[in-house]
């Protein structure tokens, strides 16, 4: 056994030892003084401690602590009773802090034990009950949260099991405080009998054994029996005040010393409102300003100290935060995150912010939202998060969209005007400022207030700014909509096909096809402007031939076969045939045969002359089309619909290309031109 333990063990039994075995007065007196002394530790410990659990052994402490004082006031009764002596300390409690009144001291000693049995300790034992349910109810949800922790790689298994030893301690610890406290309870009880018992015993003995008068034997054995309550009950006090602390304290940083100067005077301008209502009470009331203002000086004075360092303090947490900043700049680590592209950007002038300030009536943000709604209905896709800044370097009235950092399209507002486009005739009484609608490209105006009642009664489209900026955003974004599919994207839509449709993406992925090869087939589709909403559609046929073929394109075309009702219902109108352009069997023909084969898969190669021919005679129908207020549709067979695309990829991206078997065979279709060689 080590001597620790030995020390400990052998003071135990003392304590049981002083309940029988008489004391002497010398002894005594020391056994007082350190009595006083460790309740004083002990109430300096729980000040000093950030948690409950710093000083777990409290509930134990506190048990023996009683014992300890339970024995001293039964050795100091036997010495009251038996020499009518308890020692100089006993003595000094009695006649110096009761200051030799006898009724007094009872009052003082009723006052102490009232404070700590009705105030202190019934608090204290009603927190630590509460807390101990508290702790107990809430520990599956931290063992959840720890295996959560765990399971996400946040925590190793060592600090896992760390935590879980906090949080059984911790119940344990609330558990014991709960019981212990009941020791401090009955301890105050115990202190009252013991007075009665000291007091009744003493003047039995000093009138009956040795022969004093009921005065006498009153002022001797009362002045030290409320001694000996007097310096039982201080320290009792003490370790009630210091449970109170412990149950009550919450975890945090500091000590208590801290976390009160910290919290409580952690607002200077609350100091002045109380030193300004101690002035006020001394001007307005009986009270004396030279009982009042020292104090209310004391107060402002300190305000104003406390006032100087929250202000130090802050210009110092400035200061390093630049410093910071600074070297965050130096470092090479700081390139790094400039390297982040942005899917989408939309940047503006200065004169263009009440767009998006909400203060000024600004509606951009929740336009944009409407955007991704909108074109994930439409297109079948996640619209990535766009950023919006402001750019000095702009024009004021300028703003420019931006796919992944490189600038597609751009235009200029006028905020306070409204765009107004023409019906086809143009009205003298509508003036403005000419410009060009930056989403299509049709002649417009700038018009104000006054002008917008007149140009609506004359057919003109008129619309908001805002509107203006929401509809270009819009048709950006669904022209470069497969620059912003990429394969994390895909493998999210995926993922949400399989919750619903498992065995489906089971079958596909990884076996048949991968990620990379779905995700060039749905940006094949939405450069077209198909949308992939239908994904069920899309990834059923690719199963069903990635089989036969890993060509991306002619898997599109199976695609595009399989998704017929969804391109009729957006290509055709209404009930009214569709109107188109196909392709002659000369050009077909010929199509055909300059299909060539290559590792990257299989392309047209025409000659420069026939192709400048095929853009001509395009292009002159496609305008009879666009006159008369229609969408050119070019319509071919299937088996050259995707190698005319390559053709037209770039000089014609804008007219769609399709085949016969994309579309529903109850569709009326009209020839209104032939391209043909």
């Amino acid at each position: 056994m080590r001597s620790k333990d030995l020390v400990v063990l052998i003071g135990v039994i003392g304590i049981v030892l002083m309940m029988v075995l008489p004391m002497p007065i010398w002894l005594l007196d020391v056994l007082l003084i350190v009595n006083i002394s460790l309740a004083l530790l002990i109430i300096l410990v729980s000040m000093n401690t950030q948690n409950a659990l710093e000083f777990s052994i409290f509930p134990s402490l506190l048990l023996i602590t009683t014992l300890f004082r339970l024995a001293l006031n039964v050795s100091t009764t036997r010495n009251i009773l038996t020499h009518a002596d308890a020692g100089e300390v006993v003595r000094t409690f009695g006649e110096f802090v009761a200051g030799g009144n006898i009724v007094v001291g009872f009052v003082v000693f009723l006052i102490l034990v009232l404070v700590q049995f009705i105030v202190i300790t019934k608090g204290s034992e009603r927190v630590a009950e509460v807390a101990a349910r508290f702790t107990l109810d809430a520990m599956p949800g931290k063992q959840m949260s720890i295996d959560a922790d765990l399971n996400a790689g946040l925590i190793n298994e060592h600090q896992a099991k760390e935590r879980r030893e906090m949080i059984a301690r911790e119940a344990d610890f609330y558990g014991a405080m709960d019981g212990a406290s009941k020791f401090v309870k009955g301890d105050a009880i115990a202190g009252i009998i013991m007075l009665i018992i000291n007091i009744v015993g003493g003047l039995i003995i000093g009138m009956a054994m040795k022969g004093k008068s009921i005065g006498e034997a009153a002022e001797v054995y009362s002045i030290l029996t409320i001694g000996d309550g007097l310096v039982s009950q201080i320290p009792a006090l003490l370790i009630s005040t210091a449970a109170g602390i412990i149950v009550t304290r919450a975890a945090s940083d500091g000590n208590l010393a801290h976390d009160l100067t910290g919290q409580l005077l952690n607002y200077p301008k609350l100091l002045y409102i109380v030193a300004g209502t101690i002035t006020a009470i001394g001007i307005f009331t009986p009270i004396h300003l030279t009982t009042t203002l020292p104090l209310a000086a004391l107060l402002a004075f300190a305000a104003y100290r406390m006032q100087q360092i929250h202000n130090r303090k802050q210009e110092a947490e400035v200061q390093m935060e630049e410093e910071q900043q600074i070297e965050e700049v130096r470092s090479p680590e700081s390139v790094i995150s400039l390297l982040q592209v942005d899917p989408i950007e939309f940047e503006f002038g200065y004169g263009l912010i009440p767009l998006a300030d909400t203060q000024q009536g600004g509606d951009l943000l929740d336009r944009i939202i409407l955007i991704r709604r909108q074109c994930a209905l439409e297109l079948g896709i996640v619209v990535p998060v766009i950023r919006i800044r402001d750019n000095i370097q702009l024009k004021p009235n300028e703003y420019v969209i931006k796919i992944k950092g490189n600038t597609v399209a751009r235009g200029e507002l006028l905020l306070n005007h409204y765009l107004a486009m023409s019906p086809g005739f143009d009205d003298e009484a509508v003036t403005g400022i000419d410009t060009t609608e930056p989403a299509f490209g049709l002649p417009a105006l700038w018009i104000d207030e006054a002008t917008k009642e007149r140009a609506e009664l004359s057919g003109y489209t008129v619309v908001d700014p805002p509107s203006v900026v929401a509809t270009h955003l819009t048709e950006v974004i669904k022209k470069h909509a497969h620059e912003l599919l990429g394969r994390q994207e895909t493998k999210a839509l995926i993922d949400n096909v399989r919750e619903s449709y498992p065995a489906l993406v089971d079958e596909l992925i990884p076996n048949v096809l991968s990620i990379g090869d779905v995700q060039k087939v749905l940006v094949k589709l939405l450069r077209e402007k198909i949308s992939v909403r239908d994904m069920v559609t899309i990834l059923e046929t690719l199963a069903d031939y990635g089989t036969y073929s890993k060509d991306t394109d002619i898997l599109t075309e199976y695609v595009r076969q399989a998704l017929s009702r969804q391109i009729t219902q957006q290509f055709v109108p209404g009930s009214e045939p569709l109107r188109v352009i196909t392709v002659g069997p000369q050009l077909e023909k010929k199509i055909a045969e300059s299909i060539q084969q290559s590792d990257q898969g299989s392309y047209v190669s025409l000659d420069p002359s026939s192709t400048q021919m095929i853009f001509q005679r395009l292009t002159e129908q496609a305008s009879k089309l666009i006159q008369s207020g229609q969408q050119p549709v070019v319509l071919t067979s299937p088996t050259i619909r995707m190698y005319l695309r390559q053709l037209l990829e770039r000089t014609m991206q804008e007219i769609p290309v399709l085949s016969y078997s994309e579309l529903e065979p109850n569709v009326e279709i009209q020839s209104v031109g032939v391209v043909n060689i």
